[in-house]
């Protein structure tokens, strides 16, 4: 299998979580699953207030979008796992600068999906506890490509933050951001260095996510 690039992995993420759903069917009883659609939700309907492209009300609705995905998904977590070969071995300001930068990219993303028209409808399959402690909440997308009826299953991990559910993976037909993250990483870490991957992740940001 030939999986995506880190930094596509990025705009993957924040797709998922910003896609302007249509519509929603009834989702089974659990705090997970209810955690899950309160974030699409709330997401979705502020993506239904379309801003002209640049302008300070598209940064204010934006601004908005990114709060509310923050209480969602927790890049924090995700990025340490995804290093995690390598976290101890890196001072706490290269730790600092790797969350930073991925936090960076992955709102970067956001913006542009303020101007997608994207529509699915998603389906809140269920939900079951991991051996951790942690909550897988199973969901697929019904969308269309080319025209054809399309279904991507898609399960946020969740787990308990403060008396509050977040996710830290999305695991898209079996291939989650963390392991994503992790290959391309250890990957860009092997020939370059950990300099060398965050200069990869400016270069990224520059141009724009």
């Amino acid at each position: 299998m030939i999986r995506p690039s880190w930094f596509r992995a990025v705009a993957v993420a924040s797709v998922l979580l910003i896609a302007s759903f249509s519509s929603a069917a009834a989702a089974p009883t659990g705090p997970g699953t209810a955690a899950v659609k309160k974030a699409n939700d709330t997401i979705a309907g502020l993506l239904k207030q379309k801003a002209a492209p640049g302008s300070p009300e598209e940064k204010k609705l934006a601004g908005k979008v990114t709060a509310s995905v923050r209480e969602f998904l927790d890049v924090d977590e995700l990025g340490k796992r995804a290093l995690v070969d390598h976290w101890g071995k890196i001072t706490a300001a290269q730790q600092a600068e790797f969350l930073r930068l991925l936090r960076a990219l992955i709102e970067d993303n956001y913006i542009k999906g303020l101007r997608a028209n994207v529509d699915y409808q998603v389906v809140y399959v269920g939900e079951e506890a991991r051996p951790d402690g942690g909550t897988v909440v199973k969901t697929e997308i019904k969308t269309k490509r080319r025209g054809r009826p399309l279904t991507i299953k898609i399960d946020y991990v969740l787990v308990a933050q403060g008396g509050s559910l977040r996710a830290y993976d999305v695991v898209t037909d079996g291939v989650g951001l963390v392991e994503n993250y992790r290959a391309q990483f250890n990957k860009i870490i092997a020939k370059d260095g950990f300099d060398g991957l965050l200069a990869k992740m400016k270069k990224k940001q520059q141009a724009g996510g």
